[in-house]
């Protein structure tokens, strides 16, 4: 299965319901933290659900939605535009912007390093 495709808006809903389980439109909404319009986000809700991103169980009068994706799911074409676009296709200024301009911790380095490590040996198979 392709990895979904979203736009900014849809992501920005993803990610609420990523980091909350779930949502009714007025908490996304809340959650979002942006001066966005009931309807904006309902239908930013809808068109998930469309997509096959999202599902809804009736709540009372309102609807709570659910992620079907995985942020996984996401990361990687997001990262993949990102990487295309940010940095012209090198995976290795990446990381280096990666590693130099945040704070990584030893054990998030060290644990980059054992993937490296791990993806070279695959490679050299």
């Amino acid at each position: 299965m392709p990895a979904p495709r979203f736009t900014e808006r849809e992501i920005d809903v993803m990610q609420v319901l990523w980091q909350t389980g779930s949502a009714t439109v007025a908490e996304a909404r809340e959650a979002l933290g942006l001066d966005l319009a009931y309807t904006t986000v309902l239908w930013a809700l809808q068109t998930l659900e469309e997509k096959g991103h999202v599902r809804h169980e009736q709540e009372g009068r309102a609807y709570r939605y659910y992620a079907t994706v995985a942020p996984e799911a996401a990361g990687g074409r997001a990262l993949d535009r990102i990487l295309d676009k940010a940095f012209h296709g090198s995976a290795s200024v990446l990381l280096a912007q990666l590693v130099s301009e945040r704070d990584v911790s030893t054990e998030e380095l060290e644990a980059m390093r054992d993937l490296l490590d791990k993806r070279l040996a695959e490679r050299k198979k």
